[in-house]
């Protein structure tokens, strides 16, 4: 079920790349940019070329203390660093046409606030398994895609398609354009996780273990969906949790 329109960067570990006119030449060459660093205070019009160029994308910018920057490197990196994605993120908007193209059913699973990248890689490992088309994830407040995200899951990152997007909500908007149904897995609800039905196309929103899914994206969601809980601990990790309603899909499209 991979969807192949991007050819994949493979590696296994984050590059760094210093300086501003070389991180505006990074980002101007398409290069998949995981996050920038900046100095906080920095000004100047090739700093506004920067942050000019930063508005159609999807890269975070993070405003740090120079500290920061000059524990992350010794060299002269003129108060900007890139770090450099182990991986090519793709675009959903790409993806979901070329799925139906070949007369499959999506399955997609969105991360909302997943930031343990070893829950990362965990949730990547399983989706690749159940035959999930995308991984959906915020360019901001999610897990980065680094070398135990990519170890824990035992190289499954390099398999399956990661779509990083500003707006979650606008995003799963546009999932339900398409004819997919919004699952949001919570306990915030009665329903349990076998009523929906997941031979429609289905994209599925996992929260975060200490927030869980944003109020945006519960209000427009097809259906809300929890697991059955019986012994005295009431909750799972996120990873396992992911694994448990991916699999209760996977058993309604085979039988």
């Amino acid at each position: 079920m991979e969807y192949t329109g991007k050819p994949r960067r493979v590696r296994e570990s984050n590059e760094f790349i210093f300086g501003i006119r070389a991180v505006i030449e990074a980002i101007k060459a398409g290069r998949d940019v995981e996050n920038i660093y900046m100095q906080r205070g920095l000004s100047g019009s090739i700093i506004l070329e920067l942050k000019a160029l930063l508005k159609g994308t999807d890269i975070p910018l993070h405003n740090v203390p120079v500290e920061k920057l000059n524990r992350m490197t010794t060299k002269n990196h003129q108060g900007v660093i890139a770090v450099i994605s182990a991986i090519a993120f793709q675009k959903i908007e790409d993806i979901i046409p070329a799925i139906y193209e070949k007369g499959e059913t999506p399955l997609v699973l969105i991360l909302d606030g997943v930031t343990d990248v070893r829950n990362m890689g965990a949730i990547a490992r399983t989706a690749a398994c159940a035959g999930v088309h995308a991984l959906v994830v915020p360019s901001k407040n999610s897990a980065q895609i680094n070398a135990d995200a990519i170890k824990t899951s035992a190289g499954a990152l390099f398999s399956i398609p990661v779509c990083r997007h500003q707006n979650l909500h606008k995003t799963a908007l546009f999932l339900q354009e398409c004819g997919l149904q919004i699952v949001a897995c919570t306990e915030k609800t009665s329903d349990l996780i076998y009523a929906p039905d997941y031979t429609l196309p289905t994209a599925i929103v996992m929260g975060s273990e200490d927030e869980g899914i944003s109020n945006e994206i519960m209000r427009m969601a097809n259906h809300l969906a929890k697991i059955p809980m019986q012994g005295e601990i009431s909750s799972l990790n996120v990873s396992v949790s992911a694994g448990v309603i991916l699999y209760e899909a996977i058993r309604q499209r085979t039988f």
